[in-house]
Order: C-alpha cells, then sequence, then structure tokens
C-alpha cells in the first residue's frame, strides 16, 4: 500500500474515515448555507453579523476546553461521539427546519449556533484522539493527515454544491441535505469493532484538569506550536467571513462564486493533506516554512485587483494554511502522552478555534470600516510578527538544537524536561 493511504490497511479506520467524509461535505455545505443566509438573507450584508454567528460557534471552544478534554480521557470516545454526532443532527434539523417553513430569525440562527458550538467543543477532542485508537503509534501521523484530507476534500466538494443548491433550491433545502450527512457517520461509528480498538487508560477523580494544564506547562515545545497557531487561528483562518466578504462586496458575486472560492481553496489544502501523509515524522521547521509562505500567499490575495486572481491566491494560501495546521496537530499528537493526550488536544483546540470569537468579531468590523480586503490583510501582518517574534525567541533560548544532516534542511530541536508525576506516575484511580 502507498505511503500517503497506509492507515486504510487498518479496518476500523477506514470505515470511519469513510463516514467522516461523508459527513464533512455535508458539514462545509451547511456553513456556505448558513453564511449566505446571515448575510443576505436576514442581514444587508452585513460582515458584523456574519462575525457574530461565527464566533459564537467558537465560543465555547475556549469556555469549555478543559471540561471538554477531562471528558474525552475519562469516557469512552467511540460513545461520546455518537451521543455528539447525533444531538449534531437534531440542531442542524431544526435550522432546516426552520428556514424551510420561512419563520428563521437572526437570533434563532445565534442560539443554534452557540449550542452546536457546545456539543462540537466536546466533540473535537474525543474525535481528534480517537484516531490513536484505531491506529498504531507508528501510522498516527499519517492518520491525522489523511484526517485533513477527509476535512479538505469535503471542503472542495461541499461549497461548490452548496452554492449550485442554494441558487437552484433555495437555502432550507441545502441545510437539509447537512443533517442527512451526518447519519453516515454515526453508522460508521456503529460498525466499528470495539475488541480491535486501542484505547488509552481513562481518567478517573479529582484534579485530572490541572494535570493536562500542568503538562503543556512543562512543555515549551507544545507551547510554542499552540502560541502560533493560536495567532494562525485567530487572525488568519477566516476564511467563512472574508470569502464571503469579498465575494460579495468586493466582486459582487452570487451564491454560486462564493461557493466556488471554498472549492478552489481546498485544492491547496488537500494537496497539503496528501503530502503531509507522507510525513511520518513532524518537524517544527515544516511549521515555521509553512507560515512564512501562508504570509505571502495571503498578502497576494487581499491584494488580488480581480476575482479570479483572488481565487487563484487561494490556492497556495489554503496549500500553506493546511500544512501548518496538519503538522501542528500531528506534532502535539505524537509528543503527547496517552494519559493526557485528550485534555491537552481540548487545549489545543480551544487555542486554535477558540480564538475564533475574538478574531472573527473585529475582523467583521473591520469590514465594517476598513473594507473587506482588510479582512485578509489582517492575517498575514498578524501571522507574520510573530513569526519574526517566535524565532527571536528560539535563537535565545538555551533549550533549542539546531542541527543539519548532510545537505539536508535543518533540524530544529526544543529541549524539554518530562512531567514525571502525570507520565509514569498516575494515581491509583488513573490507572484503570
Amino acid at each position: 500500500m502507498s505511503p500517503t493511504f497506509t492507515s486504510f490497511s487498518e479496518r476500523n479506520y477506514r470505515i470511519f474515515y469513510a463516514g467522516s467524509l461523508v459527513s464533512n461535505v455535508g458539514t462545509w455545505m451547511g456553513r456556505v448555507a448558513q453564511d449566505w443566509l446571515v448575510l443576505t438573507e436576514l442581514t444587508n450584508n452585513s460582515s458584523q453579523a456574519l462575525g457574530i454567528v461565527t464566533g459564537l460557534q467558537f465560543l465555547p471552544f475556549l469556555l469549555l476546553a478543559p471540561w471538554a478534554g477531562a471528558i474525552a480521557d475519562r469516557y469512552p470516545k467511540q460513545r461520546i461521539l455518537l451521543i455528539t454526532q447525533t444531538l449534531l443532527l437534531v440542531t442542524s434539523l431544526a435550522l432546516a427546519a426552520l428556514v424551510l417553513t420561512d419563520v428563521a430569525t437572526l437570533w434563532q440562527v445565534y442560539a443554534i449556533a452557540l449550542v452546536q458550538g457546545v456539543i462540537t467543543a466536546v466533540d473535537n477532542p474525543a474525535r481528534q484522539t480517537f484516531v490513536s485508537e484505531m491506529v498504531p503509534q507508528d501510522k498516527l501521523a499519517n492518520a491525522v493527515a489523511l484526517n485533513s484530507a477527509s476535512f479538505n476534500l469535503g471542503r472542495l466538494i461541499g461549497p461548490g454544491v452548496a452554492g449550485l443548491m442554494i441558487a437552484a433550491v433555495g437555502t432550507g433545502w441545502t441545510l437539509l441535505v447537512n443533517v442527512g450527512t451526518f447519519a453516515f457517520v454515526i453508522v460508521a461509528l456503529a460498525l466499528l469493532r470495539t475488541a480491535e480498538l486501542m484505547p488509552a487508560p481513562l481518567t478517573r477523580g479529582r484534579g485530572a484538569i490541572r494535570e493536562g494544564i500542568r503538562y503543556v506547562k512543562n512543555r515549551p515545545d507544545i507551547q510554542v506550536v499552540m502560541l502560533l497557531v493560536f495567532v494562525l487561528g485567530t487572525f488568519g483562518m477566516n476564511f467563512q467571513v472574508t470569502t464571503a466578504l469579498m465575494a460579495t462586496l468586493e466582486f459582487h458575486k452570487g451564491p454560486t462564486e462564493y461557493g466556488i472560492l471554498g472549492s478552489i481553496m481546498a485544492i491547496g489544502s488537500l494537496t497539503a493533506a496528501l503530502l503531509s501523509a507522507r510525513r511520518a515524522n513532524p518537524r517544527l521547521r515544516t511549521l515555521l516554512f509553512s507560515l512564512a509562505g501562508f504570509t505571502l500567499s495571503t498578502t497576494a490575495a487581499a491584494l488580488a485587483p480581480t476575482y479570479t486572481l483572488f481565487a487563484l491566491a487561494l490556492i497556495p494560501t489554503g496549500l500553506s494554511a493546511l500544512t501548518a495546521l496538519t503538522t501542528a496537530n500531528a506534532m502535539v499528537q505524537l509528543r503527547t502522552d496517552p494519559l493526557v493526550r485528550g485534555r491537552v488536544m481540548a487545549l489545543y483546540m480551544a487555542i486554535f478555534m477558540g480564538g475564533t470569537p475574538i478574531g472573527a468579531p473585529i475582523i467583521g468590523w473591520i469590514g465594517e470600516v476598513w473594507g473587506p480586503r482588510w479582512t485578509i490583510a489582517i492575517g498575514p501582518i498578524a501571522v507574520g510578527i510573530t513569526l519574526i517574534v517566535v524565532l527571536w525567541w528560539l535563537a535565545r533560548q538555551e533549550n533549542v538544537r539546531v542541527s543539519y544532516e548532510s545537505q539536508r534542511s535543518p533540524r530544529i530541536t526544543i529541549e524539554t524536561t518530562p512531567v514525571r508525576d502525570i507520565v509514569t506516575e498516575p494515581a491509583p484511580e488513573a490507572a484503570r
């Protein structure tokens, strides 16, 4: 089997991947339909309203991260995902019903976005770390990258299909299709062979949340990754808002052209995910170089004079952004002890996605005051400044080592001290 798809040799992973892929297509259709609903049907192209609904979806990631991570480490992840995916199906059905019956209001969309944000905050750390239970350690980086490929293949297909459906049959029916796709991942979860899973020991007792935070405090290598991901997620990864504003306000396009932008960007993202799947050992230099590429490509997108050039600039933007995110995700998972992986990944997702409630309303306000181009330009400015600060910090640290292997690129290593009281000496009740 090709090294790119080596995780597909595991039956459970194949089934889970197939269900997730269909669900990801529906999720992106739902996102495009929801944003179009807010931007054009419930408001008069209000970028602030779009920023608020996006922020509400991600606010729970920031507020609930410690508890969501503790849940992922304490209860069987397969059971958690069955519950969360069912709840997401129900809430998505409620939104579709409101739109189809022509009674939807902006506050209802806000409320459903917030409720789905709470559910997703619990779902995400369990789903991220569930991968490690379906594949052995030597295939984990590959599985993480293939998950990103699935997400972006959904992003490649979903927005374009959503744009065509909105133009043909309306927003409500597009939202209803998203509801149906949740059934695929629920069925996939039910078909998994529990005996073939490789679960980490479940934690019990008090202090689990504090242990996860203390673990990260003693890991500067993870802290650097989380800082870079926070800035990228807060100011650079708001394409749900920025592409909608550029399509409607700057280039005066309709739902089909807006949906196509998401699909075009996913070309780069999917390519990055497949390339990342071939890397067995994600490294910090890859993360730094990809963020530098993101800074350049998003600057080009912000300055693009035409819709076509803007769309083309989104390809390297998607490539560099997804390379950074896949590398960061795999670095954190591979470098974290299984006993605290759920809690650490919850903190990681809170830092990445929890910054959106801060960034999205700010970017929406920037769009109202300075125009849609600045909603994109703020991303490369923030990421570029952070890169300079991180490189300066790395150059001054005694525990950072840069080595060369023959003629290859430099390898950057941050030496750390293991957190022994968590990893090797768990409390008796945590060893179950």
